[in-house]
C-alpha cells in the first residue's frame, strides 16, 4: 500500500508537501476526562457483523457524526499514558476510513486510493490529518507498534476484520494480541504450504517489512509468535520457508453506503 502511494505521490510532484500537525488547537475544546470512544464503540456493535461492515446501516444511525465531532474537540496530546494516545489515534483512524467511505471515497483503483488516502482530510483536535499521514507519521513513528497494522483497517476486503468494538487504554495490549492472531491465523490473509515450505503471506507484511523485522527480526519470526498451530510454528523456526505475498483485494468490506440524492432545483 506505501510504495504504490509513494509513486502515486512522486508522480503527481506531491511527496513530502502534507503538513503532520504536532500541536492541537481545539475550537470549542471538552476536558479530556468528559471524552469518551462509547458511541464508537455502541456504533460498531450494532453495525459491524463477522468483519462485514453495514455502512447504510452507519449512514443512517446518526452516531458517528456525533463521534467525529469528539475528536476534533480533544487534545490528543492531552492524554497522559501511552496506551490511551494509542487507542485514541487507532479509533481514530477506524472511524475516519469508515466517514470516508460514506462520504463516496474508494481505494479499490489506484485513484480511488491517492482520493481516500491522502486527498481526504479529517478534522482531528482542531487540525486537519488524512490517513496517509496518520498512519505512516502519526502512529507507526510515535508508537513503534506493529501490531497496529492488524487493527486499523481500511475498509477492504483484505484488510484486517473491523471488530465490533472500539478500542480501550486499559484492554489495549489484549486487544491488540488478539486482532494479530485472528489475522495471522486467517487462512484467507495468510497461509502455509508446510510441505514446499512456502508461506503465503498478506501484503500488509511486504509493505510493513521494516516494522516487523525491527520488533523480531524477519517478517517470518514475528509471525511465528501468533501462529495457532505449534507444530506450523515450531517449523517455521527451524525450516527454510519461502515467502510469496497473495494478491491484495481491495473491494469495500461491507454493505456499500446508499448513494445520496439530491433533489432538484424547480
Amino acid at each position: 500500500m506505501m510504495r504504490w502511494l509513494m509513486i502515486v505521490l512522486v508522480g503527481l510532484g506531491l511527496a513530502g508537501c502534507a503538513t503532520v500537525p504536532s500541536t492541537f488547537v481545539p475550537a470549542d475544546p471538552i476536558p479530556l476526562k468528559e471524552f469518551s470512544h462509547e458511541t464508537f464503540n455502541e456504533l460498531l456493535k450494532a453495525h459491524v457483523h463477522e468483519g462485514v461492515v453495514n455502512y447504510p446501516g452507519i449512514q443512517a444511525d446518526g452516531r458517528l457524526e456525533g463521534y467525529l465531532a469528539q475528536l476534533d474537540r480533544v487534545d490528543p496530546n492531552g492524554f497522559a499514558g501511552r496506551e490511551d494516545r494509542l487507542t485514541f489515534w487507532i479509533n481514530a483512524y477506524n472511524a475516519f476510513a469508515i466517514k470516508g467511505i460514506l462520504d463516496h471515497y474508494s481505494p479499490m483503483t489506484l485513484v480511488g486510493r491517492y482520493r481516500y488516502f491522502i486527498s481526504r482530510d479529517y478534522g482531528v483536535g482542531g487540525r486537519t490529518i488524512n490517513l496517509y499521514d496518520l498512519e505512516r507519521k502519526v502512529i507507526i513513528p510515535l508508537f513503534h507498534e506493529p501490531r497496529i497494522h492488524f487493527a486499523i483497517v481500511c475498509a477492504s476486503a483484505s484488510c484486517p476484520r473491523l471488530q465490533p468494538w472500539a478500542y480501550r487504554g486499559e484492554d489495549l495490549d489484549e486487544q491488540l494480541d488478539s486482532v494479530a492472531r485472528a489475522f495471522i491465523n486467517d487462512p484467507r490473509r495468510n497461509r502455509f504450504d508446510r510441505e514446499n515450505k512456502v508461506a503465503y503471506l498478506s501484503k500488509i507484511f511486504d509493505w510493513y517489512s521494516e516494522d516487523f523485522e525491527a520488533h523480531s527480526g524477519s517478517v517470518l519470526d514475528y509471525v511465528r509468535r501468533y501462529v495457532a498451530d505449534p507444530q506450523l510454528a515450531q517449523d517455521l523456526a527451524v525450516s527454510s520457508y519461502t515467502i510469496k505475498f497473495l494478491e491484495y483485494d481491495w473491494s469495500l468490506n461491507g454493505i456499500p453506503p446508499e448513494e445520496v440524492m439530491h433533489a432538484r432545483p424547480s
